[in-house]
């Protein structure tokens, strides 16, 4: 099993919110991204990796008023983004929440964290439309869109369908261009530690520090500003 960062996740209240906090931010203008008709959400993206984290992005990602969905009652949307609190934080200022972790193998990433009493929830099958064509992945959604561990406990993708020759053939990392954003280090702190850092060793997850003390992701990014921090702060 391999696994490596793929995309870190701050949610916004609204996308031209997340738009503007990233110019003023970072620097720089995100890329166009799509939307996600399963869970009304759309998204900016742009590319971060670097040759510690070779096929990093960033996704910014906020509720779409536009959306409609046709299940009812609507399934809980990913990353608590129907949480109250984070909604009142939100509203405040965009705010990294979360980071997702790229999985060649779904199915036993999810039975390695299932074995040490972490549900993650089910896999499920996402996808959206891009210019590219149609860009799927299987992704790990609990039925009450929580994150775990106030975010630090990754959510695992898995990109292209899973009889795929090429699965990251339309990975983001691949049409997205250059943007003079680089992520140069990602660490975790949290209560619950101890328990974090071996979910991350039994899906052979490196490049994070992992601390205990208050919950907290930070993320160090090169910018056309400079040196940038971004942090999560327990939300």
């Amino acid at each position: 099993m391999k696994s490596q960062i793929d995309h870190l996740v701050v949610a916004a209240h609204s996308l031209q919110q997340g738009v503007e906090w990233c110019e003023a931010t970072l620097g720089i203008t995100p890329a166009a991204g799509g939307e996600h008709e399963k869970y009304g959400t759309h998204n900016r993206l742009f590319k971060i990796a670097t040759p510690a984290f070779p096929v990093a992005y960033f996704e910014i990602i906020a509720i779409n008023p536009d959306a409609v969905i046709e299940k009812k009652p609507p399934p809980a949307r990913w990353f608590d983004l129907d949480s109250k609190q984070l909604q009142a934080e939100l509203a405040k200022s965009p705010r990294l929440v979360h980071f997702v972790v790229n999985t060649d193998n779904i199915q036993d990433a999810r039975h390695a964290w299932k074995n040490q009493g972490i549900d993650r929830g089910p896999i499920i099958h996402a996808s959206r439309k891009t210019p590219k064509g149609l860009l799927q992945w299987q992704i790990t959604v609990r039925p009450d869109g929580d994150r775990l561990f106030n975010g630090t406990l990754p959510t695992l993708i898995q990109w292209g369908k899973p009889e795929a020759a090429d699965p990251m053939q339309l990975h983001p990392r691949n049409h997205l261009p250059r943007s003079g954003v680089s992520l140069k280090s990602l660490t975790v702190s949290h209560p619950s530690a101890s328990k974090i850092k071996a979910a991350y060793e039994a899906i052979m997850l490196g490049n994070i520090d992992v601390t205990e003390g208050p919950a907290n992701i930070v993320a160090t990014l090169q910018t056309p500003k400079g040196l940038v921090t971004l942090e999560s702060l327990g939300i």
